[in-house]
């Protein structure tokens, strides 16, 4: 089936998705390994609240790493056992840091504005996953992949979360209250429209992909 995509810009969004992906993780298993010291408001709250922070990003972390597998056709095609075990991984770190993030969603600085805005991201994580799984399990494989994008771009609103606060507070230089309302918003009902866009954006003809190649 002809792609949406020349393969150059979608081998090179792939790189820059993989290691923004695994650059949060890592953050986010550092974090585990050694809490950083709490510096503020926010940091304090996560410190004392309980097992919710080390769920979060212990299954947050886990869905990052593997989301790219889970995207990789190559990996779909050639090693189905991989693909499968992978999706059975990052469904459960799905599902650890989806109940995580609704109960951290209670805590989150800035009020009921950004709190709904966490909540409905955590509620959103879980549903879109669990479609997506219920559709494989029904053999709907189109259905599955269309799924199962939504929930990766769901799982990398982590990195869009935190290249908002950097552009936000570290080059424009803006008021950390607003910026973090932005964030918990912007970080995944941005992820979701590229990711509608891109599910529905035309396939290449045939005969395009014929005159490309030539």
């Amino acid at each position: 089936m002809p792609h949406r995509f020349h393969p150059a810009a979608r081998w090179s969004a792939g790189v820059l998705f993989t290691l923004l992906c695994a650059a949060v993780a890592a953050y986010a298993f550092t974090f585990l390994h050694g809490q950083p010291q709490a510096s503020n408001t926010l940091q304090i709250k996560f410190a004392a609240s309980g097992l919710d922070v080390p769920a979060h990003l212990f299954g947050g972390g886990l869905a990052l790493l593997l989301a790219p597998l889970q995207m990789s056709a190559w990996v779909r095609r050639r090693v189905p056992q991989l693909h499968r075990l992978g999706g059975g991984l990052y469904a459960g770190g799905v599902l650890i840091a989806g109940l995580g993030g609704l109960s951290l969603a209670v805590h989150a600085e800035g009020g009921a504005p950004t709190r709904i805005a966490f909540a409905l991201l955590a509620l959103a994580w879980l549903v879109t996953t669990g479609i997506g799984i219920g559709h494989a399990l029904a053999g709907h494989l189109a259905q599955h992949r269309q799924w199962m994008w939504r929930s990766i771009a769901l799982t990398a609103s982590a990195v869009t979360l935190r290249l908002i606060l950097g552009i936000g507070l570290g080059v424009l230089h803006l008021p950390f209250p607003t910026v973090y309302l932005v964030a918990a918003w912007g970080c995944w009902l941005f992820n979701l429209a590229v990711c509608e866009t891109v599910l529905r954006w035309p396939r290449r003809r045939p005969a395009e992909v014929l005159s490309a190649v030539r």
